[in-house]
């Protein structure tokens, strides 16, 4: 597992102090003890991202429902946003301080998998019942064979809009993103603004944007051989457009906005125009619940009307058991629990929409159908879900890479963009000294 935790390290933003350890090196004895009894028996710790609260809640309730069957049992949960979860598993590998299970993302499963620190679960997966997952969704966590995670949901990002702003002023749900900028700008008026561009460098937001219109024109931000390209007249393009979003249609302050500040926004009613996944009606219900009937979504925007359809950024959110674990089969046994059908409906409708089932047999079932977020916004279930098969996590479209974790994770291309937006940095010069610096990371894996 150490083998390329050294080269993991060096392209790593660290942000905060290493906690108190949970994992410890696997003791083959104790494993073979409860495969033999059949009884589980242990403590674990599970790391997960789902910050917000009926999430949280169904997963602790779930734990503890779990620790009543099985008395000998004890799961301590930690939860941490994405950002500082990235931080807390590469500077926690060298000391072993990482936990039992935890969630990911998809490019951070890559960055795992090459530093050898997970499970095999092909056995848990045939468990499940293989042919329930997408043979996508697996791929995505696949190395020589073997998987080492599996999808606990899926959504994808597509265009969020208020209907009434449109309607106020004339205007149809842009098609193109050259309509989408003029929609921005119209609207941008009375303390609203028209789409906020966000670009922290702690986050991936001006990456997944960037990667929005580079898709669109049919490109990726790697090229064949894996090397970064933020220099194609393409990239170029998308750069320039963005930036004319942010000069614009955006608050100021979103040169440092991460995904809730972007998000938070739109909830309150003072974004337009905002790309997201279904998690967009929870918020807005939450913080706006006058303005939840007027809000819905369409596909992402077109460089030219007669393009083709596409699908610029699918999240299926893994889950992963780490090799440091001294008890894999607990964790095994508790993700199972998880998609066991009641469980798992439970879970989906803690974020009703923003959480789209990944395993088949749960969204024609009577008790999914009858939830009522689901049944209001149909329209937008049918449009992620197509959205979702036509698209990959951001630099998978070469397949499964340590690059394309490595593209999202360092936070270099919000650099480069609040470098032009603060400092004046001509595009293509910063384009280029991005680039550069990516491929170096890059270089590291190789």
């Amino acid at each position: 597992m150490r083998r390329k935790l050294a080269v993991l390290l060096v392209g790593t933003m660290i942000g905060s102090a290493m906690l108190a350890g949970c994992g410890q090196n696997g003791n083959t004895e104790s494993k073979q003890t409860a495969a033999e009894t059949g009884e589980l028996k242990g403590d674990i710790t599970f790391w997960h991202s789902f910050t917000q609260g009926p999430r949280l809640e169904v997963i602790q309730e779930t734990a503890d429902q779990f620790m009543k069957d099985n008395p000998d049992v004890n799961i301590t949960i930690e939860t941490f946003s994405w950002g500082d979860f990235y931080t807390k598993w590469t500077t926690g590998l060298a000391s072993g301080n990482v936990p039992d299970m935890s969630t990911a993302l998809p490019g951070h499963v890559v960055e795992m998998m090459d530093a050898e620190a997970l499970v095999p679960l092909d056995d848990l997966i045939d468990d499940i019942g293989r042919d329930k997952f997408s043979k996508t969704a697996l791929s995505e966590g696949e190395k020589d064979g073997t998987c080492y995670s599996l999808p606990l949901y899926s959504h994808a990002q597509v265009m969020w809009y208020r209907k009434d702003l449109l309607d106020a002023a004339g205007l149809e749900v842009p098609k193109t993103w050259d309509e989408f900028a003029d929609a921005a700008k119209t609207l941008t008026k009375d303390g609203v603004y028209g789409c906020s561009f966000p670009c922290g460098s702690n986050d991936l937001m001006g990456t997944r944007f960037l990667n929005f219109y580079v898709r669109s024109g049919g490109g990726s931000l790697l090229t064949d051989d894996l090397k970064a390209d933020l220099t194609s007249d393409l990239a170029l393009d998308g750069i320039r457009y963005w930036l004319d979003i942010y000069e614009n249609c955006s608050p100021k302050d979103s040169v440092n906005y991460a995904v809730l500040d972007q998000a938070t926004l739109f909830y309150q009613g003072k974004t337009a125009f905002d790309f997201n996944s279904g998690f967009q009606i929870g918020g807005v219900e939450t913080n706006s619940p006058d303005l939840v009937d007027q809000i819905d979504c369409a596909p992402l925007p077109k460089i030219n009307a007669d393009d083709p359809e596409y699908g610029a950024e699918t999240s299926n959110i893994p889950m992963v058991v780490w090799e440091n674990s001294e008890h894999p089969e607990i964790c095994k046994e508790f993700i199972k629990k998880l998609y066991e059908k009641d469980t798992y409906i439970k879970f989906l409708e803690a974020t009703p929409v923003g959480m789209l089932p990944s395993i088949t047999g749960i969204s024609d079932t009577p008790e999914y159908k009858e939830n009522e977020t689901v049944q209001k916004f149909s329209n937008a279930v049918d449009v992620i879900t197509k959205t979702m098969d036509m698209g990959t996590a951001i630099g998978f479209e070469k397949g499964p890479s340590v690059q394309a974790g490595l593209l999202t994770s360092q936070g270099i291309i919000e650099s480069m963009f609040q470098d032009i937006i603060t400092n004046g940095t001509d595009v293509e010069k910063a384009a280029q000294t991005a680039e550069d610096k990516l491929n170096e990371v890059f270089s590291t894996v190789q």
